[in-house]
């Protein structure tokens, strides 16, 4: 919250005002970024809840701005071209969507070639956009920050490779430790001499300097960027994972190793075919899984997890007070979805104390999946009733949420999926369940059964139908009605209590009114 530091040592404030004048806002209204890397140039404009903040826009262009630049000394002129009109393009979307000022950051191309400041200098001339280039240590800064905003209890290496470099930087209990930048982007490997034994010398010299400065004992490496993002993809695809949800995507050490050598074995060509990814990146791939194995085999982390956040996403974090990053982002981001798009905003919450003596003492963990699933169970009402449930999963187990694991966002959105339906069987969405136990699959049905019980009693408050009572011992769910609760207590109420309750494994009582 001390603003960001330039290349040129100046400390500035990169939206031009503070994003949270008030330290209760909750909310961002279309603040717009734009990340000029040395491979790509990204505009992102957020909305939405700002701990998890959505994408209004998000369009990517492949300038390859700093290709040739470790020869050269000097940007591409075929980038320069693209990046130019990228940019004048995003400067045009920007005024046309009222965001004033575009916030621009350029890292290691810009601000490591010869011709760095021409086209600094024109881009500002040419377009109006106010560009700021920023060394290293702050790119690592950044990025690291950008994990926080999606991981809070990230702890471990943050790993950010961008075409020319690649920054570390330590992440704990909310804060970034020690950090540095090193010269291993693809497009700067590219160049290394002596073949591929003086390519793996360099890669492994390099990230063992690297290793004696931070340390060896970091149990988790978050992997930012689009390269360690296309590899990601390939190892998904190699191990035929269900989801292709990146963000918070896992690998172990043993399947870097599995991919790295799966992907030596593939052209370009066929990984493109079965992944869809541009050519440019696809062809610094293998360079950079090359990176991304010797990155295990020194650092020697328990785990590593893919985040779709980075730089854009950590000067968003830059700005949030204290009280607003300590919040869970997956619950802000769910209260933001239900004020938009539910019948009945805040019912969510009433619901939740409803059925909260079905769930007693809940792990943490847990009981912040229980809180979601009762914000979002309304959220989808304006799709068709025969898919509703398959879209209400669907949404969920795609949809931007920081902070949820892949089996979490699997078990919300099963949970969701039988908010609406008795039954899972012939789901289009079955071989996602695969990701949990059958545990963890009957807890989430039940769930749903309780939120689809739940919502009969839609009136300002559950409470002044009823109040449930679980007595596992007497295998016994009591219903105690009020005399309101007697009233809505239809056949089609009944009817979900008694499968609410073979659901538990308990007999129904339904008692008062």
């Amino acid at each position: 919250m001390n603003g960001i530091l330039t290349a040129s040592g100046e400390t500035i404030e990169p939206f031009g005002r503070s994003l949270f004048e008030r330290a209760s806002e909750r909310a961002l209204s279309r603040v717009g970024v734009v990340d000029v890397g040395s491979n790509s140039i990204r505009m992102v404009v957020f909305d939405g809840a700002a701990r998890s903040p959505a994408y209004f826009y998000n369009e990517k262009v492949m300038a390859g701005l700093g290709s040739g630049l470790a020869t050269t000394g000097r940007l591409n002129p075929e980038g320069v071209r693209r990046g130019m009109a990228a940019l004048r393009r995003f400067a045009v979307l920007a005024d046309s969507m009222g965001i004033k000022p575009l916030t621009c950051v350029a890292t290691a191309a810009v601000r490591e070639a010869e011709d760095g400041p021409a086209f600094h200098k024109a881009v500002e001339k040419e377009t109006g956009l106010k560009l700021w280039v920023i060394d290293g240590e702050e790119e690592a800064r950044l990025s690291a920050q950008g994990v926080l905003l999606g991981w809070p209890d990230a702890k471990g290496l943050v790993c950010d490779i961008g075409g020319n470099s690649m920054e570390l930087a330590e992440v704990e209990n909310g804060k970034v430790g020690r950090r540095i930048s090193t010269p291993l982007g693809p497009f700067r490997l590219q160049q290394v001499k002596g073949g591929a034994s003086g390519l793996r010398d360099h890669i492994r010299e390099t990230i063992e300097t690297a290793a004696e400065r931070l340390g060896r004992g970091h149990e988790q490496i978050y992997l930012v960027g689009g390269s360690w993002r296309a590899i990601a993809r390939l190892d998904m695809e190699r191990a035929k994972y269900p989801m292709t949800v990146l963000h918070e995507y896992r690998m172990s050490p043993q399947a870097v190793a599995d991919t790295v050598k799966w992907i030596g074995d593939r052209s370009v060509a066929d990984m493109r075919a079965m992944t869809g990814i541009s050519q440019s990146r696809m062809e610094l791939v293998p360079l950079a899984s090359q990176v991304l194995r010797q990155l295990v085999q020194s650092f020697k982390p328990k785990s590593l997890a893919v985040s779709s956040y980075g730089i854009r996403e950590g000067l968003l974090y830059e700005q949030m007070p204290a009280g607003l990053r300590s919040r869970d982002p997956l619950i802000e981001a769910a209260r933001f979805a239900e004020r938009q798009m539910a019948r009945m905003p805040g019912f969510g919450k009433k619901l939740y104390q409803f059925l909260e003596p079905l769930f007693g003492n809940l792990p943490a963990e847990r009981d912040r999946l229980v809180r979601a699933a009762c914000l979002l169970h309304d959220t989808t009402w304006r799709t068709h009733p025969d898919y509703r449930a398959d879209a209400c999963f669907d949404n969920v187990t795609r949809a931007n949420m920081a902070a949820l694991s892949h089996p979490e966002r699997v078990f919300l959105g099963l949970s969701l999926l039988h908010r609406y339906k008795n039954s899972r069987a012939n789901s289009p969405m079955a071989p996602l369940f695969a990701l949990l136990s059958d545990k963890e699959i009957r807890e989430a049905e039940v769930l749903g059964k309780a939120m689809r019980f739940g919502a009969m009693f839609s009136v300002k408050d559950p409470a002044e139908a009823g109040t449930l009572k679980l007595q596992r011992k007497k295998k016994l769910l009591e219903l105690k009605l009020t005399r309101t609760g007697r009233a809505l207590m239809g056949e089609v109420a009944e009817a979900r209590f008694r499968a609410l309750a073979e659901a538990l494994e308990v007999t129904p009582a339904v008692t008062g009114g």
